[in-house]
């Protein structure tokens, strides 16, 4: 193999692992907004609990799970919609 070709392939390595890299990163970064809509949905909405204190409703507690278990896409949509139906802004992504 020729110097040529070892740094044609040394590129090819670093694009490659430079574009399956990409993936990961967008998972991590729905993974934080996925846990800090959920925060929120446990902190500001559900309904009073016996002992006074709010008590999240199955809608946040499914879409939590729905996050922890690495399906962002269903479990944002759905903290998404309880958020701004209690009338919340949105965090930024």
């Amino acid at each position: 193999m020729s110097v040529r070709n070892l740094g044609g392939a040394a590129l090819l390595a670093l694009v490659t692992a430079s574009v399956l890299a990409l993936p990961a990163a967008a998972a991590d970064d729905d993974a934080a907004y996925c846990q800090k809509l959920g925060q929120l949905a446990l902190r500001y909405t559900g309904s009073a609990g016996a002992e006074g204190r709010m008590a999240a409703d199955h809608v946040t507690l499914g879409a939590i799970e729905d996050c922890r278990r690495g399906n962002f896409a269903k479990g944002i949509a759905a903290l998404e919609r309880k958020l701004r139906s209690n009338g919340f802004s949105l965090p930024p992504r």
